[in-house]
This record gives structure tokens, C-alpha cells and sequence, in this order.
């Protein structure tokens, strides 16, 4: 497999101020902006860093410097130097992306701060109650729909008809949810070895989907500000990926939503290639503004598009669908049938009940979340300061940003208070985002109360290092709120 390379031009983009951010000699400021670069995942692993010569050249210092911050960042594990491949990206140790974020009963006392997802709403029960009523008509024939029955069918290509992208009962295939959606994408179209494009953060459980197929993910890091077009267009032009895993509408975990002119570029390099677009839409409902504006949803053979009724509506509603071209869709059904038969009648049912809502039910979640972002924004300030977080413009979690790369060991002994979390890693691969914890704000200001108790009071450091402090975990968490 060849090396992946970044250029010196590139390096630099995503260096910014590397200058101001640290006092000290300069190669310790530049070792320092690179290592933060590798930690956070916006520098991939076992990418080959610019000649020293060129990357001084461009960053306007001496090649002496460049030369002394990578033998540091080599002293540390953060480079390692090969004699044909160069200096290439590297962790000081390989670090595990985590467990499942699904480990605890809700009987358990256990609080799950690391699934966002939300509880049924009474409209779910109606929609069921009506499906009920709906379901004997049928029984006459044998039930297996591996397409799906056409009432969801139709509700999900009358929503897209709504957003301007002309779609019919032919155009959609309904699934077990998204991840269900996406394992059979990667089992119909995708190889052992092939390459399939991924924003670095992303969704825990596609990289285990592409991992599982025994694909290559080519992870393409996230900017604070959002996607960087230029990475992903190299990434496409010099990879070639099979598929492209983009989720587009409020980002999973950093809520961010893709530009228009991003989509289009990414729809014109894909065109005439390879390589099939599967946008993850599953969040795309739950913003926490004004209605966004979001571009007209693009048509064209190569874009696939996932949706799901759990973020949106209950995650025991476990049923999600396919929007692509029929010649796609015809491919997928074919695919099936070793998989499984298709997806339970009364469900889709239901499902179709709620998309054809007034949007009565999806109203009333988003004033709820904007509550309880608003209220654990305002609690995480104020119990843990020296932390970044910021209001994300959709979704179900903030993305926040600790002060040092320690999100797995303070994940660890969070669980042994009884708080599950979900540290930064698990949302990348190779070790990244060590510096970042998702945190849902899903549960009941109560619970998130505790959570945010129990997290501060582990991680509060000691004045005298600076670091976390993990002694004094015996505190009452009721006497923190």
C-alpha cells in the first residue's frame, strides 16, 4: 500500500498559528503544533511529513528548526523515521479505540453518558397503536417485503419530494437502521482491502462496520470550522476509495453541517469514478436553531443516502432506510437475502405514521434538546472551566476539548463511579482524539447534573501539578449541584 503524503502547503493550512500558541524556541512551538495535530486526528497516522528542507521553506524558519522539532516529536513516539518512507505520523503507543458505547441495563444504577439517544415520545405509542390497527390487512400474504411494504416506502420518498430531490417507492428500500444500511452497502459493493472514505471524527459504529467488511478506512480530518475540501479532494483523487461515509448534517460527534460548495465538489470528483457517496442523514432533523437552510439534496447514480428513525424518534424503533438509484436498489435486494428477509411489518408501519406527521413530534424533540443543551453547556462551564465546548448547530452531543490528551484514562475511572462515557477515541482510529469526550445531552437535567459532578470531581486537577486528580473520588455527588 503507498504512503500516504501531506504537502508542506497543506501542513502549513492546518498548522495555523503555530507561532503564538507556545512560548519557547521555535521548534519546540512547531514540535508542539504537530503533536496536537497527530492527538486531535486533523494529522492521520503513518502519513509521510514534508522534507525538512521544504516545510522550512514554507513555514519561513530555518531547516535547523524543522530538523530539531522532528527529532523531538521522534524522541516522544510522535514521528518515526523510515529509511525509504521519511518521517512518518505515529502515537507513542498504540491505544485502543474503546469498547461498545451499548455495555449497560438501564436497571444497572449505571448513568449512561455515553449513548445519545432519547427516550419514546407518547407520539411514538400512537404511531404503533395505529400500525396495529393497520397490520391485519397483511396477513393474506407471506410478509417477508425484502424492499419493505410500501406505506414506509412512500412516506420516505415523500419526504425527500419535500426537500426538492424527485424520489419514488423505487428509489427506497427500508432496513433495520442506518448501521444496518450501511453493513449492506459494504457487503454489496465494497471488497476485503478496499479503501472507504471517512471523516475523522466520525460514527463509533461505521469504523466497526468497514473494519468488519475488512475494509481500509482513510480517515479525512475535520477542521473546529468544519470539512477541508482540499484533503478530501487529494484523499479522492490520489485513493480512490470505493465509498465515501460522510455524515453531512449535524456531525457525529461535532454537530458541524457541510458546506454546499463542499458537497458539490465532492459530487463532481466522484463522478465518472469508482466510488459510490453515502451520506448518513440520521441526524439531519435534529438541529437546535431556526430551520437551517440546508443545500438541495443532489441526485445522481453514485450518492446513496441513510436515514433512521432512532436519533430522530426511539432508538427501539430500529428501522432506517436506503434512498438510491434503482439500479442500486435493485443490486442491494439481491444482496440480502443472505443477510436477512427484511424488516418487520408492524415497524415500518409505524415508522410511517411518524414521517407523515404534521411534524408535531419532531417540533416538540428539538425544544427539548435545545433545553438540555442550553442546561448542560451551562454546567460543564461552569464545573470544568479550563474545558472547550461549544453549542453545536444540530444533533444530540456536545464535542468537547480537554486541556491534555488523558480522555480514555478519565473515561476509565469515571466507570469505576458508576459513569459510562464515551472518550475521544472511540471516535477515530490509530489513538486520535485523546483530547476530546462526547457528552449527550439526552438524559434528564438531573442525571446530567450527576454525570457532570462525577466527571468534574475525578478530572478536578491539583492545584500543585496541574494534573488530573483521581484521589478523592468518594464525595457525595449530590452535594456538587
Amino acid at each position: 500500500m503507498a504512503t500516504r503524503i501531506i504537502s508542506a502547503s497543506s501542513l502549513l493550512r492546518r498548522l495555523g498559528s503555530w507561532r503564538q500558541a507556545t512560548v519557547g524556541p521555535a521548534y519546540q512551538a512547531l514540535a508542539v503544533g504537530l503533536r496536537l495535530l497527530i492527538l486531535d486526528g486533523r494529522l492521520p497516522l503513518a502519513v509521510r511529513l514534508p522534507g525538512e528542507r521544504s516545510l522550512a521553506k514554507a513555514l519561513g524558519i530555518s531547516r535547523t528548526t524543522v530538523s530539531a522539532a522532528f527529532a523531538q516529536l521522534e524522541n516522544d513516539g510522535f514521528v518515526q523515521k523510515h529509511e525509504r518512507s521519511g518521517a512518518l505520523t505515529a502515537l507513542p503507543s498504540a491505544s485502543s479505540r474503546g469498547g461498545a458505547l451499548l455495555t449497560h441495563d438501564r436497571e444497572s444504577g449505571v448513568i449512561d453518558f455515553a449513548t445519545a439517544t432519547m427516550p419514546a415520545g407518547p407520539q411514538v405509542h400512537a404511531a404503533y397503536a395505529k400500525a396495529l390497527a393497520a397490520l391485519p390487512a397483511y396477513f393474506p400474504g407471506h410478509g417477508y417485503e425484502p424492499l419493505g411494504c410500501r406505506e414506509f416506502r412512500e412516506a420516505v420518498a415523500e419526504r425527500y419530494r419535500r426537500e426538492g430531490l424527485a424520489t419514488s417507492c423505487n428509489h427506497v428500500m427500508a432496513t433495520h437502521g442506518a448501521q444496518n444500511g450501511l453493513a449492506l452497502l459494504l457487503r454489496t459493493f465494497v471488497r476485503p482491502l478496499d479503501r472507504v472514505l471517512i471523516d475523522h471524527p466520525t460514527y463509533p459504529n461505521a469504523i466497526d462496520a468497514i473494519l468488519a467488511a475488512g475494509c481500509r478506512p482513510l480517515p479525512v480530518p475535520l477542521t473546529p470550522s468544519g470539512w477541508d475540501d482540499e484533503a478530501i479532494m487529494a484523499a479522492m483523487r490520489g485513493e480512490a476509495p470505493r465509498l465515501a461515509y460522510i455524515i453531512a448534517d449535524h456531525h457525529n460527534p461535532t454537530g458541524l453541517v457541510m458546506q454546499a460548495t463542499t458537497r458539490q465538489r465532492l459530487t463532481t470528483q466522484a463522478t465518472g469514478s469508482d466510488t459510490i457517496i453515502v451520506y448518513d442523514e440520521t441526524m439531519r432533523d435534529l438541529w437546535l436553531g431556526n430551520e437551517p437552510g440546508f443545500p438541495k439534496p443532489q441526485d445522481a447514480h453514485h450518492i446513496v443516502r441513510l436515514g433512521s428513525m432512532s436519533k430522530s424518534f426511539w432508538g427501539g424503533l430500529r428501522i432506517g432506510w436506503i434512498r438510491a438509484h434503482p439500479d442500486l436498489i435493485k443490486k442491494l435486494v439481491e444482496a440480502r437475502a443472505s443477510l436477512d428477509l427484511g424488516v418487520p411489518i408492524l415497524e415500518q408501519l409505524a415508522a410511517a405514521e411518524l414521517l407523515l406527521d404534521d411534524g408535531g413530534a419532531l417540533d416538540a424533540r428539538r425544544t427539548l434538546l435545545r433545553g438540555r443543551c442550553d442546561y448542560l453547556l451551562g454546567i460543564v462551564r461552569d464545573a470544568l472551566p479550563s474545558w472547550r465546548a461549544h453549542r453545536p448547530e444540530g444533533g444530540l452531543s456536545l464535542w468537547a476539548e480537554l486541556p491534555r490528551p488523558i480522555a480514555t484514562g478519565l473515561g476509565d475511572k469515571c466507570g469505576e463511579l458508576g459513569l459510562h462515557l464515551a472518550a475521544g477515541p472511540r471516535f477515530g482510529i490509530g489513538g486520535a482524539f485523546e483530547r476530546f469526550i462526547r457528552l449527550p445531552f439526552t438524559l434528564p437535567g438531573k442525571e446530567m447534573a450527576r454525570a457532570v459532578s462525577i466527571l468534574a470531581n475525578v478530572y478536578r486537577p491539583d492545584h500543585s501539578t496541574g494534573r488530573p486528580n483521581y484521589r478523592n473520588r468518594s464525595r457525595d455527588v449530590a452535594d456538587f449541584y
